[in-house]
């Protein structure tokens, strides 16, 4: 993104578009020309009497003074426990302290402002979520251009305010083209309101199967858009059930993620939240490196980014901030210099340090190092336990459809319960309930010890972090072994690697005795998650494949999953979801001719 700000500001206050030359919005007054055109225009409250949910889309989120203005018209009209999504895109978006200032002009919105200022939206390039539950809403902003975001959308909305600067001066806003996504990204019986009345926008609207109308306009214009697409939306279906079987980082994250949504899960485990690979006392929280910068770049900024909002909510949870990735190959300096540039991350959290600055940062002679500003160690327990909720204890031997939802029973084939949807989240032994999955175990024991904890996380291929009371490095990483007993050759493994890097401090806890823990990681054969709908599996889907970065990309994944059994907009561009999908090994498979049976040539 460009370090300039977008808007500029007139003598008297308002702010105006460096980029368009034109007003963010009506200089007489922006909230009442708002409520006219775009709620009103919408038919708005009226439209969501009786919804539990509702979708909203627009063009051209600005300072977000519509979407305040939607907020405060949900909060007082909506019926209770309903739930409001917008989707917003924005090009070029400004700052909280901007957005603040320019809505300053209304006090009557200050309490909804002063929310959507703290959970201000970042500048990186893709898709952003916002948590408003105060109002019971979700905004995902789309920082893109108009066409990529609508291409990128999977949602239905039921509104959409058009409301880009104007036709003559952003043409590209108002193509025809981007018209026809808009239908195609709307219920049936969707409305749209626009302040501009220009041919081009009405015979867009028109082409693509909006019914057009002209009514009076807001101040100095004498009329504005209304359009309705015919049709009428199909009656909401009833709330369901959801089983989320495994209580570690993913089975924690789809409970959170159902809750936001308004569903309450019931979770279950057979040893309880954080048995598994979950359970180490901290975990790093870092973005897969990808240099070529395309769609696997791209969700893994996107998750890392979602991760570190998330987490930042839960600020006793956190053990350190910052964490440096150390250069292992000669082509690591030209890589992290591409990573450093690209639009993906927030400005200023991902920087190069060179090896003399990584040095003083370290205190041991270090290479070319990636300073990940924004980068996390958490401790997991209080994030399964804030998450999770309760977790009840049940071995789940076996999931069978059945005409009434799916049946969960126990190894004697006892039913644990029926529900209308599972969510299966519980690594790699999700292979065991769903033997589709292409997983493949790896063993890893990480070693840690008692006393004053390592001042700066680091990672390397391995790498140390601080923990509660300590320190921690490791780990090992052995595929097809799934023993979880403690071993003290890997100890000694863990040890050498530590040497290897910083042998200053491998010398200090030399003696120091080491506890540790070994567990079994999910991995894929693209090293790549598995997120979304089984196929041909109606009401299952499957969260699992996260190796070790389960605590950087659950998150976002089990929003994305959560969408998907509430039939919600999911916050996972379209691209990035198909890299997701539990389908794509299959798909793969049929393009080059033969069946796809995991075995372990299958193998990350």
């Amino acid at each position: 993104m460009s370090a300039e700000s977008p808007l500029t500001w007139t003598d008297d206050g308002q702010p105006r578009s460096r980029l368009y030359g034109d007003v963010y919005f009506s200089a007489q007054d922006g909230l009442a020309e708002t409520r006219a055109v775009f709620l009103q225009g919408c038919g708005l409250p009226d439209a969501w009497n009786g919804r539990s949910r509702f979708t909203v889309g627009e063009l051209g989120f600005g300072t977000g003074l519509n979407i305040l203005a939607l907020l405060d018209l949900w909060r007082r009209t909506s019926q209770p426990g309903a739930h409001l999504h917008i989707f917003s895109i924005e090009a070029h978006p400004i700052t909280a302290a901007e957005a603040g200032r320019a809505l300053a002009h209304w006090p009557e919105l200050a309490d909804l402002a002063g929310l959507l200022a703290e959970r201000w939206p970042g500048q990186a390039r893709g898709f952003h979520r916002v948590d408003l539950p105060e109002a019971g809403a979700t905004l995902d902003l789309a920082v893109m251009d108009v066409q990529s975001a609508l291409e990128a959308w999977s949602g239905q909305a039921d509104a959409w305010f058009l409301d880009g600067f104007s036709p003559a001066l952003n043409p590209d806003m108002w193509r025809e083209e981007i018209m026809a996504l808009v239908a195609a990204r709307s219920a049936p019986g969707a409305r749209a309101a626009t302040f501009t009345v220009a041919g081009a926008v009405r015979r867009g609207l028109a082409a693509a199967g909006f019914e057009v109308e002209k009514q009076p306009g807001f101040g100095r214009k004498r009329e504005r858009l209304e359009a309705k697409l015919p049709g009428e939306r199909p009656a909401p279906a009833a709330p369901i059930k959801v089983a989320v079987i495994g209580a570690g980082i993913a089975g924690a994250s789809a409970a959170r993620a159902l809750r936001a949504l308004g569903c309450e899960p019931v979770v279950l485990d057979a040893e309880g939240a954080g048995a598994g690979a979950s359970g180490n006392p901290a975990a790093l929280v870092t973005p897969r490196l990808d240099a070529g910068l395309g769609p696997v770049a791209q969700f893994a900024a996107q998750a890392f980014n979602r991760a570190v909002q998330l987490y930042e909510a839960l600020p006793a949870a956190i053990l350190s901030r910052g964490v440096l990735q150390l250069a292992a190959g000669e082509r690591d300096p030209e890589r992290f210099a591409k990573i450093a540039a690209a639009d993906i991350f927030e400005p200023g959290a991902v920087e190069v340090l060179d090896a003399r600055s990584a040095t003083a940062r370290l205190g041991e002679t270090a290479p070319v190092a990636l300073d990940l500003a924004t980068a996390l160690v958490i401790e997991p327990a209080p994030v399964l336990a804030a998450w999770s909720g309760e977790v009840a204890r049940a071995a789940v031997a076996a999931i069978t459809r059945e005409p009434g939802g799916w049946r969960l029973s126990d190894a004697t084939g006892e039913p644990i319960l029926v529900v209308d949807a599972v969510i299966l989240a519980a690594g790699q032994a999700s292979a065991a309930l769903w033997p589709a999955l292409p997983l493949t175990p790896v063993r890893g024991q990480a070693s840690w010890t008692q006393g004053p904890p390592a001042v700066q996380a680091l990672a390397w291929g391995g790498y140390i972090l601080p923990t509660r009371d300590g320190t921690l490095f490791g780990a090992t990483h052995d595929r097809g072994d799934v023993g979880t007993d403690l071993r003290e050759a890997d100890h000694l493994r863990n040890r050498a690697t530590l040497a290897a890097v910083l042998p200053r401090l491998a010398s200090e806890l030399e003696t120091a005795p080491l506890a540790g823990r070994a567990s079994v990681r999910a991995t894929t054969p693209d090293r790549l998650p598995i997120a979304g709908a089984a196929h041909e599996a109606p009401g299952l889907f499957l969260l699992t494949g996260f190796g070790s970065r389960g605590f950087s990309q659950a998150p976002l994944l089990a929003e994305h999953v959560a969408a998907l059994a509430l039939s919600a907009p999911s916050p996972l561009p379209a691209a990035l979801a198909s890299l997701v999908d539990p389908d794509r090994f299959r798909l793969r498979a049929e393009r080059r001719g033969r069946n796809f049976v995991h075995d372990e040539s299958h193998t990350a």
